[in-house]
């Protein structure tokens, strides 16, 4: 089944005094990009959190969020006091920048300030988080189920849509067949009526070597090895489509294919009709091109 690279999901939880909340969403990338926003005073958890999407996930740049937080009457979370300092100066000094530049920037919640790296140091020195991870890795397999269906069903409409503009390029490469057949009858007069004409005004000029130029220029124009790759081509992106995996890089791949027989037969056509139908080609192949971008 193919998936979009697009994508979002949140979930929340808790166990005893903690309360969680997840947030996972993505966007289109050459690679996979996990930008990871996490409690650091839960021991093991980025390894986990990170082994978990790159087993479920190939491509994309997704960031995922996870806010923890403690009820009252628990015991007090303990704050790296330095290190809260220095991330109150560091937004300070953001905010002054953005100010000179005119940007207005969201104001920051003490909240937001506790989750960043470092100021949160734990509930106390000697407090076994083990627990608390076990909870939240039992709780990510769920979170990461929604998000995947999300990317599925955006990578089933992206299919929809790939699979019409297959079906326009089969079309246009029909016409152009079409086309290239009226203008093979029409050519080989003009090649007949150039030949004469060289003999007429060529005197001692060989009349073999003469015909066999025109011939050559003849092979030149000739477009059906373009079309025939071309029809070749949509058989194969049909196929990635059907397939099951990561078939992005494929397609991506396969839309440079199209769009090189494309260029070729607009250089061959020497005929308006054919023209004409080659720039229709080139125009569907890039919108095929920008939907692939985004397929997984």
């Amino acid at each position: 089944m193919v998936h979009s690279m697009t994508g979002f999901a949140a979930a929340t939880g808790g166990r005893g005094d903690y309360r969680w909340a997840w947030d996972i969403r993505s966007v289109n990338a050459r690679g996979l990009d996990l930008r990871l926003r996490l409690p650091d005073w839960i021991a093991g958890l980025e390894q986990g959190v990170r082994a978990a999407l790159t087993g479920r996930l190939a491509r994309g740049n997704v960031s995922l969020t996870l806010r923890v937080t403690r009820e009252a009457g628990g015991e007090e979370i303990q704050i790296d006091e330095p290190a809260m300092t220095a991330v109150l100066s560091a937004l300070k000094r953001i905010e002054a920048a953005a100010r000179l530049h005119d940007l207005a920037l969201a104001p920051t919640t003490a909240a937001e300030v506790l989750t960043m790296r470092g100021v949160q140091m734990g509930s106390g020195a000697e407090e076994d988080t083990a627990p608390l991870l076990k909870a939240l890795m039992a709780d990510l397999p769920a979170l990461l189920d929604d998000f995947t269906a999300m990317r599925a069903a955006e990578g089933r409409a992206l299919v929809a849509v790939l699979q019409g503009q297959l079906d326009t390029v089969e079309s246009q490469v029909a016409r152009a067949a079409a086309a290239a057949e009226a203008r093979a009858a029409r050519s080989h007069e003009l090649l007949r009526e150039n030949l004469a004409r060289v003999m007429d005004n060529a005197e001692g000029a060989d009349e073999a070597r003469v015909a066999q130029e025109l011939a050559l220029i003849a092979v030149k124009a000739d477009i059906r090895e373009e079309l025939d790759r071309l029809t070749a081509h949509i058989a194969a992106a049909r196929d990635l489509l059907a397939g099951q995996g990561p078939v992005g890089r494929k397609l991506d791949f396969l839309m440079q294919e199209f769009n090189r027989e494309a260029n070729t037969l607009c250089s061959k056509a020497q005929s308006t009709d054919l023209t004409r139908i080659g720039l229709d080609l080139k125009a569907t192949i890039d919108q095929m091109r920008e939907q692939v971008q985004n397929v997984e």
